[in-house]
């Protein structure tokens, strides 16, 4: 049963009061230590003022406080700051809320919090304020405080409170419960003054100030209190170049069940092979032995999962050879249409193979042979094998167009010690968005961005001019619509839109290309049970002027579809599967309906819909009414194309950034050869 909101809050002012009583048996219990000895009256002396501190710190702050001075705290409303606020409240701190909550949601209450700030600073009282706004990412000064000390005239006082016994919580801020009966620190930092005419590059300064100063003071909190900083550090503060974390237990039995398996791996590989998801031919690069030798000089080794992460990262390998001509290029990836894919589009300078299974004499025979100079994974490619042995080898590590889903984060957060063991392996993490990198951050990896995702600027899938043509020719002028990279489960829906819109729309026509070609056959199956007529394109066959469905289930003929059909939905979306690709479609023309399951594209998605550029739909009724409207207006469908453009215009540059970031990392011929 959910709980009523007066239940929730009477839980938090319960847990409240047991937070404040657990503070102040640590204050009564500890013996206390302040630096500089006269921090409070220094404190004092400033009163009213700014006190910056970190997030996970934060709570201990109550104590740091000149007698008879008034205080208020900026406490967010959303998430632990409800327990936090409840805490902070039993020792007469006045609460501000609003603030926070990051980039999450517009409108959050920054412009609250801030007025409110002011007010309370007008009226005598200082405020205490984390410097890292939540949900992150930690230890990265956000710009209100200074704009917040700007607008107020007040100083920014950077503190730092810390105990020598404590429990480091796994949050993003690595929230920090002390403990009686320890050595109780505070720390308090020169004052940092804004001038009331800073400009922007003078905020920045004064931001940057902050930041430096309030990692001083919480190292030297931690170093007086004899204990460890780094216990507290989140990940995305602590230096990229410190050592890795080590494998635990769980990671360790992972590597050794995968080795146990080895024997079953060929039988594995046939039985993928009969099933058409294997190349026979190339069975041995799955155990690790290339096929190719190694060429001369520099080797970046980039892995995608398949046709869509490879079609991502092939204008990328372009870029980066424009930039480095020394560069050479092995492309891995998992699956028979990626393989082809690639086959089609590598450049001269370009290898492709299909990644090793991921065991540990497979991936050490793998990096034994190719001896990469750097390794970019994209996406949600985790393979720890491979991870681990290329560490191993201080081969630089990047992961590109992060992302990872609400299931993933929550099974690798269960397994802290095993994400931290892999995720600090990467020299540089780029992350598709803003909650993406915050995601990362909390599995451990250090130097995380947020640039955008590079599917946006990939080029559209290629066309054939030939059977585009064929196509044409075949449909003789039909009404058509494709559904394109659909799941199990959505064909029988679209079954049902095509009946609806067969009545109002003569010789109308659809095209199913289901996301596993492999399908094709059992989908015509169950369609022709439907009392359908079906044609399939695997078997060679063109749709006639009988067929109600065409299912197109051969590999590498979206581009031919999307030029083909002025209207594409985009499978995945109908069910609980989170969605495929629209930009493809888009590129080609096509205006786009989707389901409402969209989240591997969110950000995507949410832009689409806000510039007016796609269509949701829930049911197979309203799919057959979106298409027969759109059949019917011209000018909606040129108004639905001209939104999507504007929509990816405001998406695009990943592409850029991702270059930018993998420059740095690659090493120097001449280095190379002269070591």
């Amino acid at each position: 049963m959910a709980r009523s909101p007066p239940t929730a809050s009477a839980l938090n002012r319960l847990a409240g009061r047991v937070i404040a009583s657990l503070i102040d048996i640590v204050r009564k219990t500890s013996r206390t230590v302040y630096e500089p000895e006269d921090a409070l009256a220094r404190l004092e002396a400033g009163h009213p003022l700014i006190a910056a501190v970190w997030h996970g710190q934060f709570m201990m702050t109550v104590g740091f406080r000149p007698p008879g001075t008034r205080i208020s705290a900026m406490v967010a409303r959303h998430g632990d700051a409800e327990l936090i606020g409840a805490a902070m409240s039993c020792f007469d701190v006045d609460l501000i809320r609003g603030a926070g909550a990051g980039g999450r949601r517009k409108n959050r209450g920054g412009v609250f919090a801030l007025r409110a700030a002011m007010r309370s600073l007008d009226k005598g009282a200082s405020i205490v304020i984390t410097a890292d706004v939540p949900p992150g990412p930690a230890r990265r000064a956000g710009p209100g405080i200074v704009t917040l000390a700007r607008l107020s005239g007040r100083p920014i006082v950077p503190t730092a409170v810390a105990t020598s016994r404590f429990i480091a919580l796994n949050t993003w801020s690595r929230m920090t419960i002390n403990l009686p009966f320890s050595k109780l620190v505070y720390v308090a930092g020169d004052p940092i003054h804004v001038a009331p005419d800073a400009n922007e590059e003078a905020l920045e300064a004064a931001r940057a100030e902050v930041e430096r100063s309030l990692n001083e003071v919480t190292a030297r909190a931690y170093e007086l209190a004899g204990a460890d900083v780094t216990r507290v550090a989140p990940s995305t503060a602590t230096d990229p170049d410190a050592p890795p974390a080590k494998p635990g237990l769980l990671l360790k039995t992972y590597l050794t069940v995968m080795s146990l398996l080895r024997p079953f791996a060929r039988a594995v590989l046939k039985v993928r092979e009969r099933q058409g998801k294997e190349d026979p031919r190339r069975r041995p690069e799955r155990l690790g032995v290339a096929s190719v030798a190694r060429p001369e000089g520099l080797l970046v080794w980039v892995h995608a999962a398949s046709v869509g992460e490879t079609n991502a990262v092939l204008p990328l390998i372009e870029g980066l050879k424009a930039a480095r001509s020394d560069l050479n290029f092995l492309l891995t990836t998992g699956t028979v249409t990626s393989a082809e894919l690639a086959e089609r589009r590598l450049g001269p300078d370009s290898l492709h193979q299909y990644v090793p299974l991921d065991a540990p004499d497979y991936a050490a025979r793998f990096l034994d042979h190719w001896r990469p100079d750097l390794a970019v994974f994209t996406e949600s490619e985790i393979w720890p094998s491979l991870i681990l042995n290329t560490s191993a080898r201080s081969i630089p590590l990047a992961l590109i167009n992060g992302r990872i889903s609400r299931r993933s984060l929550r099974r690798w957060r269960r397994n802290a010690n095993m994400a931290r063991a892999l995720f600090t392996r990467f020299q540089i993490v780029l992350a598709q968005n803003d909650r993406l990198a915050r995601d990362f951050g909390l599995l451990g990896a250090r130097n995380v961005h947020s640039i955008g995702n590079l599917k946006i600027d990939a080029p559209p899938p290629p066309i054939d001019a030939g059977e585009l043509d064929r196509l044409k020719n075949a449909l003789a002028q039909r009404p058509i619509f494709v559904a394109a990279s659909t799941h199990e489960g959505e064909e029988e829906i679209i079954a049902q839109a095509h009946r609806q819109l067969a009545r109002s729309f003569e010789g109308f026509c659809t095209i199913i290309a289901p996301r596993h070609p492999e399908r094709g056959t059992s989908v015509a199956e169950r369609l022709k049970n439907l009392g359908l007529n079906v044609t399939q394109r695997s078997l060679g066959a063109m749709p006639t002027g009988r067929t109600d469905i065409y299912v197109a289930d051969t590999i590498g003929e979206l581009g031919t579809l999307y030029a083909l059909s002025p209207i594409a939905f985009i499978g995945g979306s109908l069910i609980e599967r989170g969605g495929q690709n629209p930009i493809e479609a888009i590129r080609h023309g096509a205006v786009v309906i989707t389901g409402p399951h969209w989240r591997n594209f969110s950000d995507a998605y949410r832009t689409l819909l806000h510039h007016h550029g796609v269509i949701e739909v829930k049911t197979a009724e309203e799919l057959a009414e979106s298409i027969s409207q759109l059949l019917k207006s011209q000018s909606e469908m040129q108004h639905m194309r001209a939104g999507a453009t504007e929509a990816l215009g405001t998406l695009s540059g990943a592409l850029e950034r991702t270059i930018e970031f993998l420059l740095p990392i690659l090493p120097d011929e001449r280095l190379k050869r002269a070591s």
